[in-house]
């Protein structure tokens, strides 16, 4: 399917949208070379004045932008109106910090003067995923935006009303014509578009053959990249754990945007001496969540975003299940199917499902499950929980629970990951740095090396 805009929930179309000619992509990036030349000699105060209208229009509208995502790709209502209130935030962050955090760094040494200057590249490519639809965009943007680059954003195909409603966006916050630009293109044109002299650089978050695909095709431009690919994150927990805040922290981690991201916790490694008890508490709460329509603050978990989607967590469940798991909660779709309204009969749901006693050999142990199943191993110390916790080709983050000074210090320093929480949800925060180690991708995004991803660490010598 080409570009469209359909609603997760009854599988109808709303709207579609044709993907931009070869003729209409030339233009854009000649408008977006052409305002580089500008933009980048603008002061911060100017891109901070703009920036700072931006999250004043995503705070002032956060209920019809939260529609539009709800309406494109399924998550619950309330949640996306928090993403736009995140999606200011990041806003403020960088319109209040660009200039501190892109300050000259000054060195003493044989020179007069020494320092390092960090100066924009140009356009910036940003390959966009669905399941986040306003703040892994707006993530990429704040920061790009105020270090004086420019910005294009290809964004997932279906969510075409999120893209234009971003450009609308910083077009009304008073950024200049071509700053930030969408492309209704298909994932075919990408290649294309990173091959373009004027296109510096390029990010992706997004899938790991998605994100191959891109690193490879700047690498033969020579130009850098940032990738923030899949997860399937460890979620740890030791018998000195506060055991009611871990299991409902477990359920958020799991469940959050409908189980749809790829730092939700996936896998839940439980020492043995408190499993038991742990499972049976997340399936309580598994069982008592509402599923049904994204847009009534009653719903808990939406549908998935597409039915490919749905099909393929339905088969890695099954595989599971074939090969000898035990279904704790959930994993029954005509079950569900059965209890919804008739308007959502034909849309991609699947029931909050959690899996127990899962042998070796299954997708469970080196697939990223991307919907609401919680996937559960038992351990008999910490050294296995660490094993199986690294005993996955990605590492984007990893949670751990535990009360006991000398757990936490090993979780630290031995989990592979991007980012350990200690007692606490893995999330993404626009003062620290963001990103995955393995195949779950290089660079940062956010916080510092956020804003210096795409710049020209100029080193400056004066005698």
């Amino acid at each position: 399917m080409g570009i469209a805009s359909i609603n997760p929930a009854t599988g109808a179309t709303l709207q579609t949208f044709a993907e931009l000619t070869p003729v209409a992509i030339e233009a854009k990036l000649a408008q977006a070379d052409r305002a580089f030349q500008d933009y980048r000699h603008t002061s911060f105060a100017n891109r901070a004045a703009w920036l700072a209208a931006a999250a004043d229009l995503l705070e002032t509208h956060a209920d019809a932008y939260g529609r539009i995502m709800t309406l494109e790709m399924g998550k619950p209502l309330k949640s996306a109106i928090a993403e736009v209130q995140k999606c200011a935030w990041v806003c403020r962050f960088y319109a209040e910090n660009a200039e501190r955090l892109l300050r000259d760094d000054v060195t003493e040494t044989d020179a007069s003067q020494s320092f390092v200057r960090y100066q924009p590249l140009g356009i910036v490519l940003a390959v966009m995923p669905w399941n986040f639809p306003f703040w892994q965009v707006l993530r990429f943007a704040a920061p790009t935006l105020m270090a004086g680059n420019v910005g294009l954003l290809k964004h997932a195909s279906n969510v075409p009303q999120c893209a234009l409603a971003i450009e609308e966006l910083f077009a009304k916050a008073g950024f200049p014509e071509g700053v930030f630009q969408t492309l209704l293109v298909g994932a075919g044109a990408v290649a294309d578009i990173v091959a373009d002299d004027r296109v510096k650089a390029a990010t992706l978050t997004g899938s790991e053959p998605a994100g191959s695909a891109l690193a490879a095709a700047a690498g033969k431009h020579i130009k850098p990249t940032l990738l923030e690919l899949g997860g399937s994150d460890p979620f740890i927990v030791m018998p000195s754990a506060k055991l009611e805040a871990a299991i409902a922290t477990a359920v958020t981690a799991r469940l959050l945007n409908n189980g749809q991201s790829c730092i939700a916790a996936k896998r839940f490694i439980l020492h043995q001496a408190i499993a038991d008890d742990f499972i049976q508490g997340m399936a309580e709460r598994f069982a008592a969540l509402t599923v049904g329509d994204p847009l009534t603050d009653a719903t808990d978990v939406g549908p998935l975003a597409t039915p490919a989607i749905c099909e393929e967590l339905a088969q890695q469940v099954q595989a599971c299940v074939d090969a000898g798991a035990r279904v704790v909660v959930g994993g029954d779709r005509a079950a569900l199917r059965s209890q919804l309204p008739a308007q959502f009969q034909s849309g991609y749901f699947y029931p909050p499902t959690i899996l127990a006693d899962i042998p070796p050999g299954t997708p469970a142990e080196d697939e990223e499950f991307f919907g609401p199943v919680a996937l559960t191993f038992q351990v008999e110390s910490l050294e296995a929980a660490i094993a199986l916790a690294n005993a996955t080709p990605l590492g984007l983050g990893a949670s751990a629970w535990t009360e006991d000074i000398a757990e936490r210090d090993r979780c630290i320093a031995e989990l592979d990951a991007g980012a350990v929480f200690i007692n606490g949800l893995v999330k993404s925060d626009p003062r620290l740095p963001f990103g995955g180690i393995k195949r779950s991708g290089y660079g940062r995004e956010l916080g510092q090396p956020g804003i210096r991803a795409f710049v020209n660490a100029k080193t400056i010598w004066i005698r």
